[in-house]
């Protein structure tokens, strides 16, 4: 019997076009090698590509460490059901200035750049180009493409290695107003199944107040606090039902199956009206996760094998403590 082909071969999707800081990204992933790269418009036609199943997965900036959370990828994960993040990559962000072949920089007289990386190069614009225009583009690479289809600017703000897809003169580099800038990607996928713990993870999740009745936010922040929880970041977004109505995102330090994470989120669960999981995964700068003694794995098991013990009528230790079997399993987290 002969096979058919599959006619959807493996695919990935990333804010396109070739040669964007997300394409930077999606070069990280050892599994992307070899498959099928999906350029898209924006984050919600690359998370339509997952939940669809045209692409398997799809890579979308979540966090700049300039700019802070991207509001449109933190709206649309809100938005979307039953996405995951798999994981996440970090990209160095800086730019180039290029123009058209033969322009000197002297002869630069208005500059096309997306509105972000405009703010974020601004202030080597003003210093080497004080009297320029801006022209705003869609992206950083549409920024340097339109200097080759109209003379509308002189220049382009590009990320580096723009050259590489276009026939552009690079005329300064490094002008980004921070050298340490860093954008945090993620990769989401329909997929269900946990990546394995690491030791240096981080789980995302999104959050709702019950109501804006006074010590809310607090009632929130310490069912992170009393277990011992660090926060890797937490941002406020609209729900847009009403003024004053907000969600929170919010990046714990540690894996869903770490105990004192799980019991975080079951703490969680029952306070919030609505708990979005979008995942648990290995981080991308491999910093272990540090944690109080007290905080360990086992210090839940042993609480919850001593709370069983009570309810079940075992027998107490000479040190007050229940006797338990040791070859009795605990029971789970979760």
């Amino acid at each position: 019997m002969t096979s058919t082909p599959s006619l959807h071969p493996v695919s990935y999707s990333y804010l396109g076009p070739a040669g964007t800081f997300t394409e930077a990204a999606l070069k990280q992933v050892p599994a992307a090698v070899g498959a099928h790269w999906k350029s898209v418009n924006n984050v919600g036609e690359a998370l339509d590509d997952v939940t669809s199943g045209r692409s398997i997965a799809a890579m979308i900036a979540i966090e700049n460490s300039i700019e802070g959370g991207v509001s449109a990828t933190q709206d649309a994960l809100t938005n979307v059901p039953h996405l995951r993040i798999i994981g996440e990559y970090l990209v160095p962000v800086n730019f180039v200035l290029v123009t058209r072949p033969g322009m000197a920089l002297a002869d630069v007289k208005t500059v096309n750049a997306h509105p972000v990386a405009y703010a974020q190069t601004r202030r080597w614009l003003d210093a080497n180009l004080p009297s320029h225009g801006h022209v705003p583009a869609s992206s950083n690479v549409a920024a340097a493409a339109t200097l080759l289809e109209s003379e509308q600017a002189d220049a382009a703000v590009a990320p580096p290695g723009i050259t590489e897809h276009y026939d552009l003169d690079v005329v300064a580099t490094e002008i980004g107003n921070n050298q340490n800038a860093v954008t945090r990607f993620v990769l989401v996928s329909s997929r269900t199944e946990l990546p394995e713990p690491t030791g240096a993870d981080k789980t995302s999740i999104i959050v709702e107040l019950p109501d804006d009745a006074p010590g809310r936010l607090l009632e929130m922040l310490e069912q992170f606090a009393t277990r011992g929880v660090n926060m890797s970041l937490i941002e406020s977004r609209p729900i847009g039902d009403s003024l004053g109505r907000y969600r929170f995102v919010i990046d714990l330090e540690g894996h869903i199956v770490d105990e004192r994470v799980a019991d975080a989120l079951l703490g969680l669960k029952r306070f919030s009206p609505n708990v979005i999981f979008l995942g648990s995964y290995p981080r991308a700068d491999k910093l272990a996760t540090t944690v109080t003694p007290r905080y360990g794995n086992g210090v839940f098991v042993e609480a919850r094998d001593w709370l069983r013990a009570i309810t079940t009528n075992e027998p107490l230790a000479a040190t007050g403590e229940p006797s338990v079997a040791t070859d009795e399993p605990s029971a789970p987290a979760l």
